[in-house]
């Protein structure tokens, strides 16, 4: 059996507490919360009680317009991950507050073991899963219960396919979307979960987010949003066969404009997620 690698997670958040409420409690139960690493964005935020035992850090507001604001963003954590590898960790998770990465519960075992057997050179990505909400099926989103139990849909989304596990110090580019002069690699078995547009309710309170309309953030909502609708109306494919080809196919298409980020064709495959997952987050 491999030895155990020391794990760090890291996030920046912006009135975003129901997430990283589920942030926490998922990656403190997979890493241990003293090796989770939370960045307020803005020092007029408030810590919540629920990060009680993790890193938190209060930081003045990255407030420019969202392409500028995303490239500090992540220049900033990258800075934060590369401190993170010099007091010793392996391996550090960069992902947004609604974003969670889960093994296949076929396997049989949690995210540390998973990732401590894995060979990695500069960077890892799980296989992007976009969740929505099926409207008329699926009721509101409760933090009470776990979100697969609530979520069954979910697009096969090459955004979400990022290489949000690195191995060295290295530089993200906007979103986690890629490592700046590095390929991406897709582990087997292992998923990135984005839950942030799975609930009609929620994305009506970030259109009314004062802060995200003022970044401009607006016109990305929207169209983000469609993953509702695909939800809702697209038929839902077999999971396991259609989450294999869609990782052989992210693994050898490319955009042209972007030979480190992978590609699908376009295709909007929906695939209903399994009974195995209802309790892994």
């Amino acid at each position: 059996m491999s030895e155990l690698k020391r794990i760090a997670a890291l996030t920046m958040v912006r009135n975003d507490d129901f997430f990283l409420r589920k942030w926490v409690e998922y990656y403190g139960c997979e890493l241990g919360r003293e090796n989770l690493y939370i960045y307020y964005d803005g020092e007029d935020q408030s810590v919540a009680d629920f990060c009680r035992g993790t890193n938190v850090f209060l930081h003045s507001k990255i407030g420019q317009q969202v392409v500028a604001a995303e490239k500090a963003r992540l220049r900033f954590l990258s800075e934060k991950a590369a401190e993170l590898f010099a007091k010793g960790y392996d391996l550090v998770i960069g992902v947004d507050a609604d974003e969670y990465i889960v093994v296949d519960p076929k396997l049989g075992i949690g995210l540390r073991e998973f990732l401590s057997q894995q060979s990695i050179g500069v960077c890892l990505s799980p296989l992007g899963l976009d969740f929505g909400q099926k409207l008329g099926e699926e009721g509101d989103l409760s933090i009470d219960e776990t979100f697969l139990s609530q979520r069954h849909y979910a697009q096969i989304g090459t955004r979400y396919t990022k290489p949000s596990i690195i191995a060295k110090p290295c530089r993200w580019g906007s979103g986690f979307h890629r490592v700046k002069g590095h390929n991406f690699h897709i582990a087997r078995d292992l998923y990135l979960l984005h839950f942030g547009y799975a609930d009609s309710k929620i994305l009506e309170g970030r259109l009314g987010d004062a802060d995200r309309v003022a970044q401009g953030w607006k016109k990305h909502i929207y169209k983000r949003s469609r993953t509702i609708k695909y939800a809702t109306e697209k038929k839902a494919r077999d999971f396991d066969r259609w989450t294999r080809l869609a990782r052989i196919c992210q693994t050898w298409c490319r955009p042209p404009y972007a030979l480190n980020k992978p590609a699908m064709f376009e295709l909007r495959i929906v695939v209903k997620i399994p009974d195995r997952f209802k309790d892994v987050i």
